[in-house]
């Protein structure tokens, strides 16, 4: 078994495992942060700090979610380099390279302060007990969930509903699709050890594209009228789409810029607040093309591609639709930081 991108759990640094399918690691750390505290941890703001990296499409996702829910205040943010070694992402865009918050170097810390020996992976996004300095979960598609269902006590006036009971049947089904054949295709496709698992990978993974090309065609968002969480898990990996995928893991067949009604989406999802303001094209690309040495030896980032045309108009408005339903988008940011 080879383990995901974001986990740390391999040797050698290799991501590719010769002549194999890439299926990825999903044993995470399943506690949760409820408002009944049935996992011995309460929701309670100031108490947690997220952490993350810009260049993650699964912090990412947690990054968005905090943001257009108003949860900056309530839940604090750590922010890791693009790039990580065999050990752990470490914080070293902060002074002294420790996390001001949690005075640690390395995401690991947090890790073994829990579980001592822990051998899985260190995997952002990861949300940490403030006051003991443990991880409490590193379960990233729960915790977004939670964010929406379980900290409403402490979201923004105006916080739009993520995640609405009448359409959850819905968004479980799109969103077990995405991330099997697209969240997971692209790695699918790029970590694959033989001709014929990429090629496997690669058809699945456009095939499902052109089935959410058609369901896009007639509708603005995934689900509803409004954005959702499969709105969230599909946009971070499209907007890594063309700097990254394309070339590097060899989804080919066409850029996004080429494939018009997904283009449109995403660049709509880009320009709504929350979403491009947590984009940094930067991170992004340096995270795959420096850390996946045996994809890129050199470790060589290309300039490429031009991203201005994701500020193009888009013309999505016209199929209707309210982007945060009956709340409001999310202010601007607090500080640059965040």
């Amino acid at each position: 078994m080879v383990s995901d991108d974001e986990g740390l759990n391999r040797t050698g640094g290799k991501y590719v495992e010769p002549g194999g399918e890439f299926t990825r690691d999903q044993r995470y750390i399943a506690t949760r942060i409820t408002a009944d505290e049935r996992d011995g941890w309460p929701v309670e703001p100031g108490r947690y700090r997220l952490a993350v990296s810009r260049a993650c499409p699964w912090a990412n996702r947690l990054i968005i979610v905090r943001r257009l829910l108003g949860l900056e205040d309530a839940i604090s943010m750590a922010v890791a380099g693009p790039t990580h070694d065999k050990r752990s992402w470490t914080f070293d865009l902060d002074p002294d390279g420790k996390d001001p918050v949690l005075g640690i170097e390395r995401l690991a810390e947090a890790y073994f302060a829990r579980f001592p020996g822990y051998e899985r992976g260190i995997t952002v996004p990861a949300l940490v007990d403030v006051p003991t300095g443990q991880v409490v979960t590193n379960d990233y598609a729960q915790m977004s969930l939670d964010l929406t269902t379980e900290w409403t006590a402490h979201h923004r006036p105006g916080a739009p509903d993520l995640y609405p009971e009448p359409l959850r049947g819905e968004i479980d089904e799109v969103n077990e699709v995405v991330f099997a054949d697209v969240n997971n295709g692209v790695y699918r496709c790029g970590f694959a050890g033989s001709q014929e698992a990429y090629e496997k990978a690669y058809h699945r993974l456009f095939d499902r594209l052109d089935r959410l090309s058609e369901r896009l065609a007639g509708q603005r968002y995934l689900v509803g009228d409004t954005i959702t969480e499969a709105d969230v898990r599909l946009f971070t990996t499209l907007v890594r789409f063309d700097p990254v995928y394309h070339g590097h893991f060899k989804c080919n067949r066409q850029k996004l810029s080429e494939m018009p009604v997904l283009w449109a989406y995403a660049r709509d999802l880009f320009t709504t607040p929350g979403f491009g303001d947590t984009i940094d094209f930067d991170h992004i690309k340096r995270h795959y093309y420096e850390v996946h040495r045996d994809i890129n030896p050199t470790g060589v980032v290309p300039l490429g591609p031009d991203l201005s045309n994701w500020l193009t108009p888009h013309g999505r408005e016209e199929l209707g639709g309210r982007p945060f339903g009956d709340g409001t988008p999310p202010p601007p940011h607090p500080s640059p930081s965040e």
